[in-house]
């Protein structure tokens, strides 16, 4: 293995020995924490089988990831969703990946929520009239929810309703996006701190284990208070 990934499974495998590794976030915490583990390689087969499903082929730095550094496990924030090759009992995809990503739609949707039928910009509507109204405007802003997230794939939990996106067609392919629907922001692209533009995949996970890493093996500093799990996992890394 060379490259963008040379390396990288053995130093985040390193971090469940590092003393404070519980003080890198989503890393400890029960049901979600992600220890530090990482799943296993997709072999290349495995990977075509998982992109035949989808009915899309993955971005190439995301792909490389599956195949030479694990399936899923640390990661940003609570870490990566696993990626498993279908097996017989497998539902067909959506075909969601497939789609365009459109990112223009966020500002669609914003215009739409503008929009909202009231009963005073009405007054002259009967009741079945403005619920009829009413209830083609709630359609189309369904819709436009769902729509926000085509072409992409979602890979991570960020905790709170929010998600990590990976956008898998289009010119925007391998680009990282935040899902915030849940407070109403659609979906917007992550950003890094002292960098501008669109982030990568690599760039994404790579900054998150060098924070991991400063985080974990500091021991100079008063670390933060430690929330008392019973994760069955010690601060030694055992």
């Amino acid at each position: 293995m060379g490259g963008t990934w040379a390396g990288v499974r053995e130093r985040v495998l390193a971090l469940r020995k590092a003393p404070r590794w519980w003080a890198v976030f989503g890393a400890d915490y029960p049901d979600h924490g992600h220890n530090f583990e990482l799943l296993p390689v997709l072999t290349e087969e495995q990977l075509e089988a998982v992109e035949k499903r989808f009915g899309a082929e993955l971005p190439q730095e995301y792909r490389t990831f599956l195949l030479e550094v694990g399936a899923g496990g640390a990661g940003p924030e609570y870490g990566l969703f696993p990626i498993k090759p279908p097996g017989p009992d497998t539902p067909p995809a959506s075909g969601h990946c497939a789609l365009p990503f459109r990112p223009g739609l966020t500002a669609e949707l914003e215009d739409h929520e503008c929009a909202e039928p009231t009963r005073a910009d009405h007054p002259d509507a009967d009741d079945d009239a403005f619920a009829a109204m009413y209830a083609t405007w709630d359609a189309r802003h369904d819709e436009l929810l769902d729509a926000l997230t085509e072409g992409t794939l979602c890979i991570g939990h960020q905790g709170c309703g929010y998600y990590s996106l990976l956008v898998v067609t289009g010119p925007l392919s391998g680009t990282m996006w935040d899902d915030v629907r849940a407070v109403g922001e659609g979906v917007v692209p992550v950003e890094l701190i002292r960098r501008t533009g669109h982030v990568s995949f690599a760039e994404w996970y790579l900054n998150w284990l060098d924070h991991a890493e400063r985080r974990a093996w500091d021991e100079t500093t008063e670390p933060p208070p430690r929330l008392q799990f019973t994760s069955g996992r010690t601060t030694s890394g055992g």
